[in-house]
């Protein structure tokens, strides 16, 4: 019986669907045209005028600090959520508390901005860099806790009771069996409240104030103000740091097992 080639055919659509705006944005990086109607030679002129704008990388920075501080107090805040869902299943409150941990993952970002930044009128708070991380810790601190309660669905509480009664005070049973335990749903939730922080606009969009431009909002400016060549010499840069950071990883991960 022949194999049908439908199911290459259409992996094959959805492949370069997904990458051909990539592979573009790539080429189109080292293009001389300024307005990309054709290929007019290979030139590295807009990485050249990329890293003579000190606005872009002082939002650059403003996204890599917010980013870093909110991704530490989301690994706090959201894991110490997760073992208290962990531990107190059978709750009546629990499911009180997971419904206001769950909830910022449905709710749609524009409400989320909208009420934010409703919040920070009314309180009185300044809008600014410390609006941006509040927001951000807000629903960072979510995907580490649905990530940490993943990781906790399949831990062994024998484990820490055996701990226990061999003698091992809560700061040793923490320090030596429950974080490395737990460092696998840790160090991805880490780095998906990190990704998502780093790459927010709609939120930030609404609680951002003067002088606190992170990386999203300055590319949306270029895009408004006419500036294409510029953002595909970034976007390659940012794309071979994330490959780079993936392969570095994998790496790691391999050295390990």
């Amino acid at each position: 019986m022949r194999r049908s080639r439908w199911p290459f055919v259409v992996t094959m659509a959805v492949l370069l669907f997904l990458y051909l705006p990539i592979i573009i944005l790539i080429v189109n990086s080292f293009n001389a045209s300024r307005f990309e109607t054709g290929w007019q030679g290979f030139s590295l002129i807009w990485y050249e005028r990329l890293f003579q704008e000190p606005e872009i990388w002082r939002a650059a920075k403003n996204s890599l600090v917010i980013a870093a501080s909110a991704t530490a107090l989301s690994l706090i805040i959201g894991t110490t959520a997760a073992v208290a869902l962990h531990r107190f299943a059978r709750s009546r409150l629990q499911g009180v508390h997971f419904g206001l941990v769950y909830m910022p993952l449905v709710v749609p970002e524009i409400l989320m901005g909208i009420s934010l930044l409703m919040v920070f009128v009314a309180v009185g708070i300044q809008l600014g860099l410390f609006t941006i991380f509040l927001a951000h810790v807000t629903f960072c601190t979510s995907f580490v806790a649905m990530t940490v309660l993943a990781r906790l669905q399949d831990f062994d509480p024998s484990v820490i009771e055996a701990a226990r009664d061999l003698g091992a005070g809560w700061g040793t049973t923490i320090r030596r069996i429950l974080l490395p335990l737990l460092l696998p749903g840790l160090v991805a939730g880490g780095l998906l409240a990190f990704t998502l922080s780093i790459d927010d606009f709609v939120i930030t969009f609404f609680v951002a104030g003067p002088g606190s431009t992170t990386l999203p909002i300055r590319v949306y400016s270029m895009i408004k103000f006419g500036s294409p060549p510029l953002i595909n010499a970034l976007s390659t840069i940012l794309l071979v740091i994330t490959f780079a950071a993936v392969a570095i990883s994998q790496r790691v991960s391999r050295s390990r097992s």
